[in-house]
């Protein structure tokens, strides 16, 4: 056997253990009981979750924007299976809704999506796989509303999420208060300006404890959620609360989270690793 044969050969041994022990997907039904319905999610399992039948895995929940579903992440930025791999940690992707942004709606009792991921889900997810089913192993992160959701969870849920993140997020709705259905879910500003107050990452910072929960904020300059993610970093600031915060160029867009999601995974990585004993 020449020595290119035997190149080929480890090669395609290779490849076929990375096909045989890649990250694997699971779509699953859930159940709302707050809600009265079954809701999909989408669960990615690391290479190595089959081969250690003792091991505990940390988890991180990834929230979809206005307009996506359970789906969205895994058809839009597919390499989150390489990270789950290379972390070695689980992936949750649920479904949050139409313009849910991952409120109890205070007007329209059926959008109950804060009790449904940071309560019925995590809790599912803790009873079906093997979880570190602590906030030091459990994690929050999302674009867009999802990136308003996860900060919003976290603060309001520090006993549930350790860490939380946003990319591009909505961290201050009141400057949108016509878009994206958020009236149907708090109703009129005009008429509900405390209800308002009250749902909006920016005003619930006194929530934080020192280190609870760990934050990342990231935004891209060209993104219309700039400017409210930079104040959202003064404020942080202001208060003396530990955070990361990234700026780059970079609009709304897949473009900009598929490569943001990679220093989310990292930044809840390093998280758990301080984390774990």
């Amino acid at each position: 056997m020449n020595v290119r044969v035997i190149f080929l050969f480890i090669g395609l041994v290779f490849i076929q253990q990375s096909i045989g022990y890649a990250a694997t997907v699971d779509t699953v039904l859930t159940r709302s009981a707050s809600m009265q319905k079954d809701i999909k999610a989408v669960i990615v399992k690391p290479a190595s979750y089959d081969r250690s039948p003792q091991q505990r895995f940390p988890v991180v929940y990834l929230l979809h924007g206005y307009g996506g579903n359970f789906s969205s992440w895994i058809k839009e930025a597919e390499q989150i299976k390489e990270e789950a791999d290379r972390y070695n940690m689980l992936l949750v992707c649920p479904d949050g809704g139409f313009g849910s942004w991952y409120w109890d709606s205070p007007v329209d009792p059926a959008y109950r999506y804060e009790t449904y991921v940071s309560k019925e889900l995590v809790n599912w997810v803790d009873q079906q796989y093997k979880t570190i089913a602590s906030p030091l192993g459990r994690a929050i992160t999302g674009l867009s509303m999802g990136g308003h959701g996860a900060l919003y969870l976290a603060l309001q849920h520090k006993d549930v999420f350790g860490a939380a993140g946003s990319m591009s997020g909505g961290v201050d709705i009141r400057p949108f208060p016509k878009k994206w259905d958020m009236e149907k879910r708090l109703g009129k500003y005009a008429d509900h300006k405390n209800t308002w107050e009250e749902h909006t990452v920016i005003n619930l910072l006194h929530l934080a404890e020192p280190g609870k929960p760990a934050i990342l904020v990231d935004c891209g300059t060209e993104d219309f959620f700039y400017e409210v993610n930079e104040r959202l970093h003064q404020e942080l600031l202001y208060r003396k609360i530990q955070h990361d915060y990234t700026t780059r160029p970079g609009a709304h867009n897949w473009d900009y989270w598929s490569v943001a999601v990679r220093y989310q995974f990292l930044f809840m990585h390093q998280f758990f690793q301080k984390k774990q004993p």
